[in-house]
């Protein structure tokens, strides 16, 4: 009787340490790829030789150049690349698209430095950051199975692609979309992370694979936290 408690812990204990250190990895690529992404937007919203590279503006035409426009779509492209070719590409391969994909989506995020003020984007930053957090640990601990919670999430955020299309062409308020974002957004941070934890424990420690899943890993949180952040800097609104 005591050994088998004592093997049950040792596996508990075990598979503790695993799921620590495959989420470390993640969140570290994770912070890794905003970090890139920040300079490089801060970077091309403040130098103008690398920002009239993205945007024209001549008097009579404004908005995306031709590199622009390559440059906007350029991350869903590295997004398709990672996702379907995760199991085949190797490990240096998955790396430098995370990077790329890192890179072009601070290339397209440095107008928001245009559009808002900077106390407005640290304080928008901050707010994203505590609220996907604390629904990341939540993800992380809690023992309830978030799978039909997940599938419910993920039906609103079509509902939610569809509202934006139907939108762009009707016009009118964005207020309540965006809202319904939030609520999304929020709530798949904490179930990719418990998504990403049953994972962890399905794997074996260490290799290229578990390296390949973790930058994975990172690109799903990434993308969620990122989409988070533009929208309650909408919803923040003070445009210059």
């Amino acid at each position: 009787m005591d050994n088998n408690i004592l093997d049950f812990t040792n596996t508990r204990e075990n598979e503790n340490v695993v799921v620590k250190s495959f989420l470390t990895k993640v969140f570290t690529w994770m912070v890794g790829a905003l970090a890139i992404s920040g300079i490089i937007a801060w970077l091309f919203a403040t130098t103008p030789a690398l920002h009239d590279l993205l945007f024209v503006n001549d008097g009579i035409h404004t908005g995306f150049s031709g590199l622009g426009y390559v440059v906007m779509f350029a991350p869903l492209a590295f997004i398709l690349v990672m996702n379907f070719g995760l199991e085949k590409l190797s490990l240096p391969v998955i790396l430098t698209l995370f990077i790329l994909y890192s890179v072009t989506m601070g290339m397209s995020l440095s107008v928001i430095f245009l559009l808002y003020a900077g106390a407005t984007l640290a304080k928008t930053f901050l707010i994203s950051a505590g609220a996907f957090g604390f629904m990341a640990f939540l993800g992380a601990t809690t023992k309830t199975d978030l799978t039909k919670f997940g599938s419910y999430l993920y039906m609103g955020l079509f509902g939610i692609i569809i509202a934006s299309v139907i939108n762009y062409f009707t016009g009118g308020s964005t207020f309540l979309i965006d809202i319904l974002c939030v609520v999304v957004f929020t709530g798949l941070a904490s179930y990719k992370v418990q998504m990403l934890k049953n994972m962890a424990l399905q794997m074996t420690e260490g290799g290229e694979q578990t390296q390949k899943m973790a930058l994975w890993g990172a690109l799903s949180l990434y993308i969620t936290f990122i989409n988070l952040f533009l929208t309650l800097l909408r919803l923040a609104g003070g445009k210059r």
